[in-house]
């Protein structure tokens, strides 16, 4: 069912007024802003990493062990600034029409992390069968409920 001329109007002044009222909370809904300073970010720590690798050759090659040292310090820095830059990047919200990585494909938002217990949920749920291990933990957690927690 489309909406009313009425309802597409006050939804355009909501919108405007969102944008108008906290600019980084939309633009962090966006991603887009986020995802070009983050590959901002990285590509200038590209460079700055080849200024590294310049500067370790240089101090091997002319045998000066404090550039050596410096220029991988300098690598070094860059790399890991390069890769948070990277993973911000990956973190970002996809634009509209973009999946966002590491997502399967067509779904979009947010997605549920069930911590890993899936195993442990479908061996209660089937009583007494399953590993030692499982048998042993299910025991510890009921002896825990039953002493309120200690």
């Amino acid at each position: 069912m489309p909406l009313s001329e009425e309802e597409l109007r006050l939804l355009e002044q909501m919108e405007r007024a969102l944008s108008e009222e906290d600019p980084k909370f939309v633009s962090t809904l966006r991603g887009t802003s986020l995802r070009r300073a983050a590959r901002r970010r990285a590509v200038l720590a590209g460079a700055v990493f080849v200024l590294g690798v310049v500067l370790l050759m240089t101090g091997a090659v002319i045998n000066v062990w404090p550039i050596g040292i410096a220029g991988f310090v300098v690598m070094l820095g860059s790399a890991t600034l390069g890769l948070n830059a990277l993973r911000g990047q990956a973190q970002a919200a996809p634009a509209p029409g973009e999946e966002a990585p590491g997502q399967p494909a067509g779904q979009t938002g947010f997605t549920v992390i069930d911590g890993g217990r899936r195993g442990k949920m479908r061996s209660r749920q089937r009583g007494s069968s399953g590993s030692f291990m499982e048998r042993v933990e299910e025991r510890w957690r009921r002896r825990r409920e039953e002493n309120g927690g200690f």
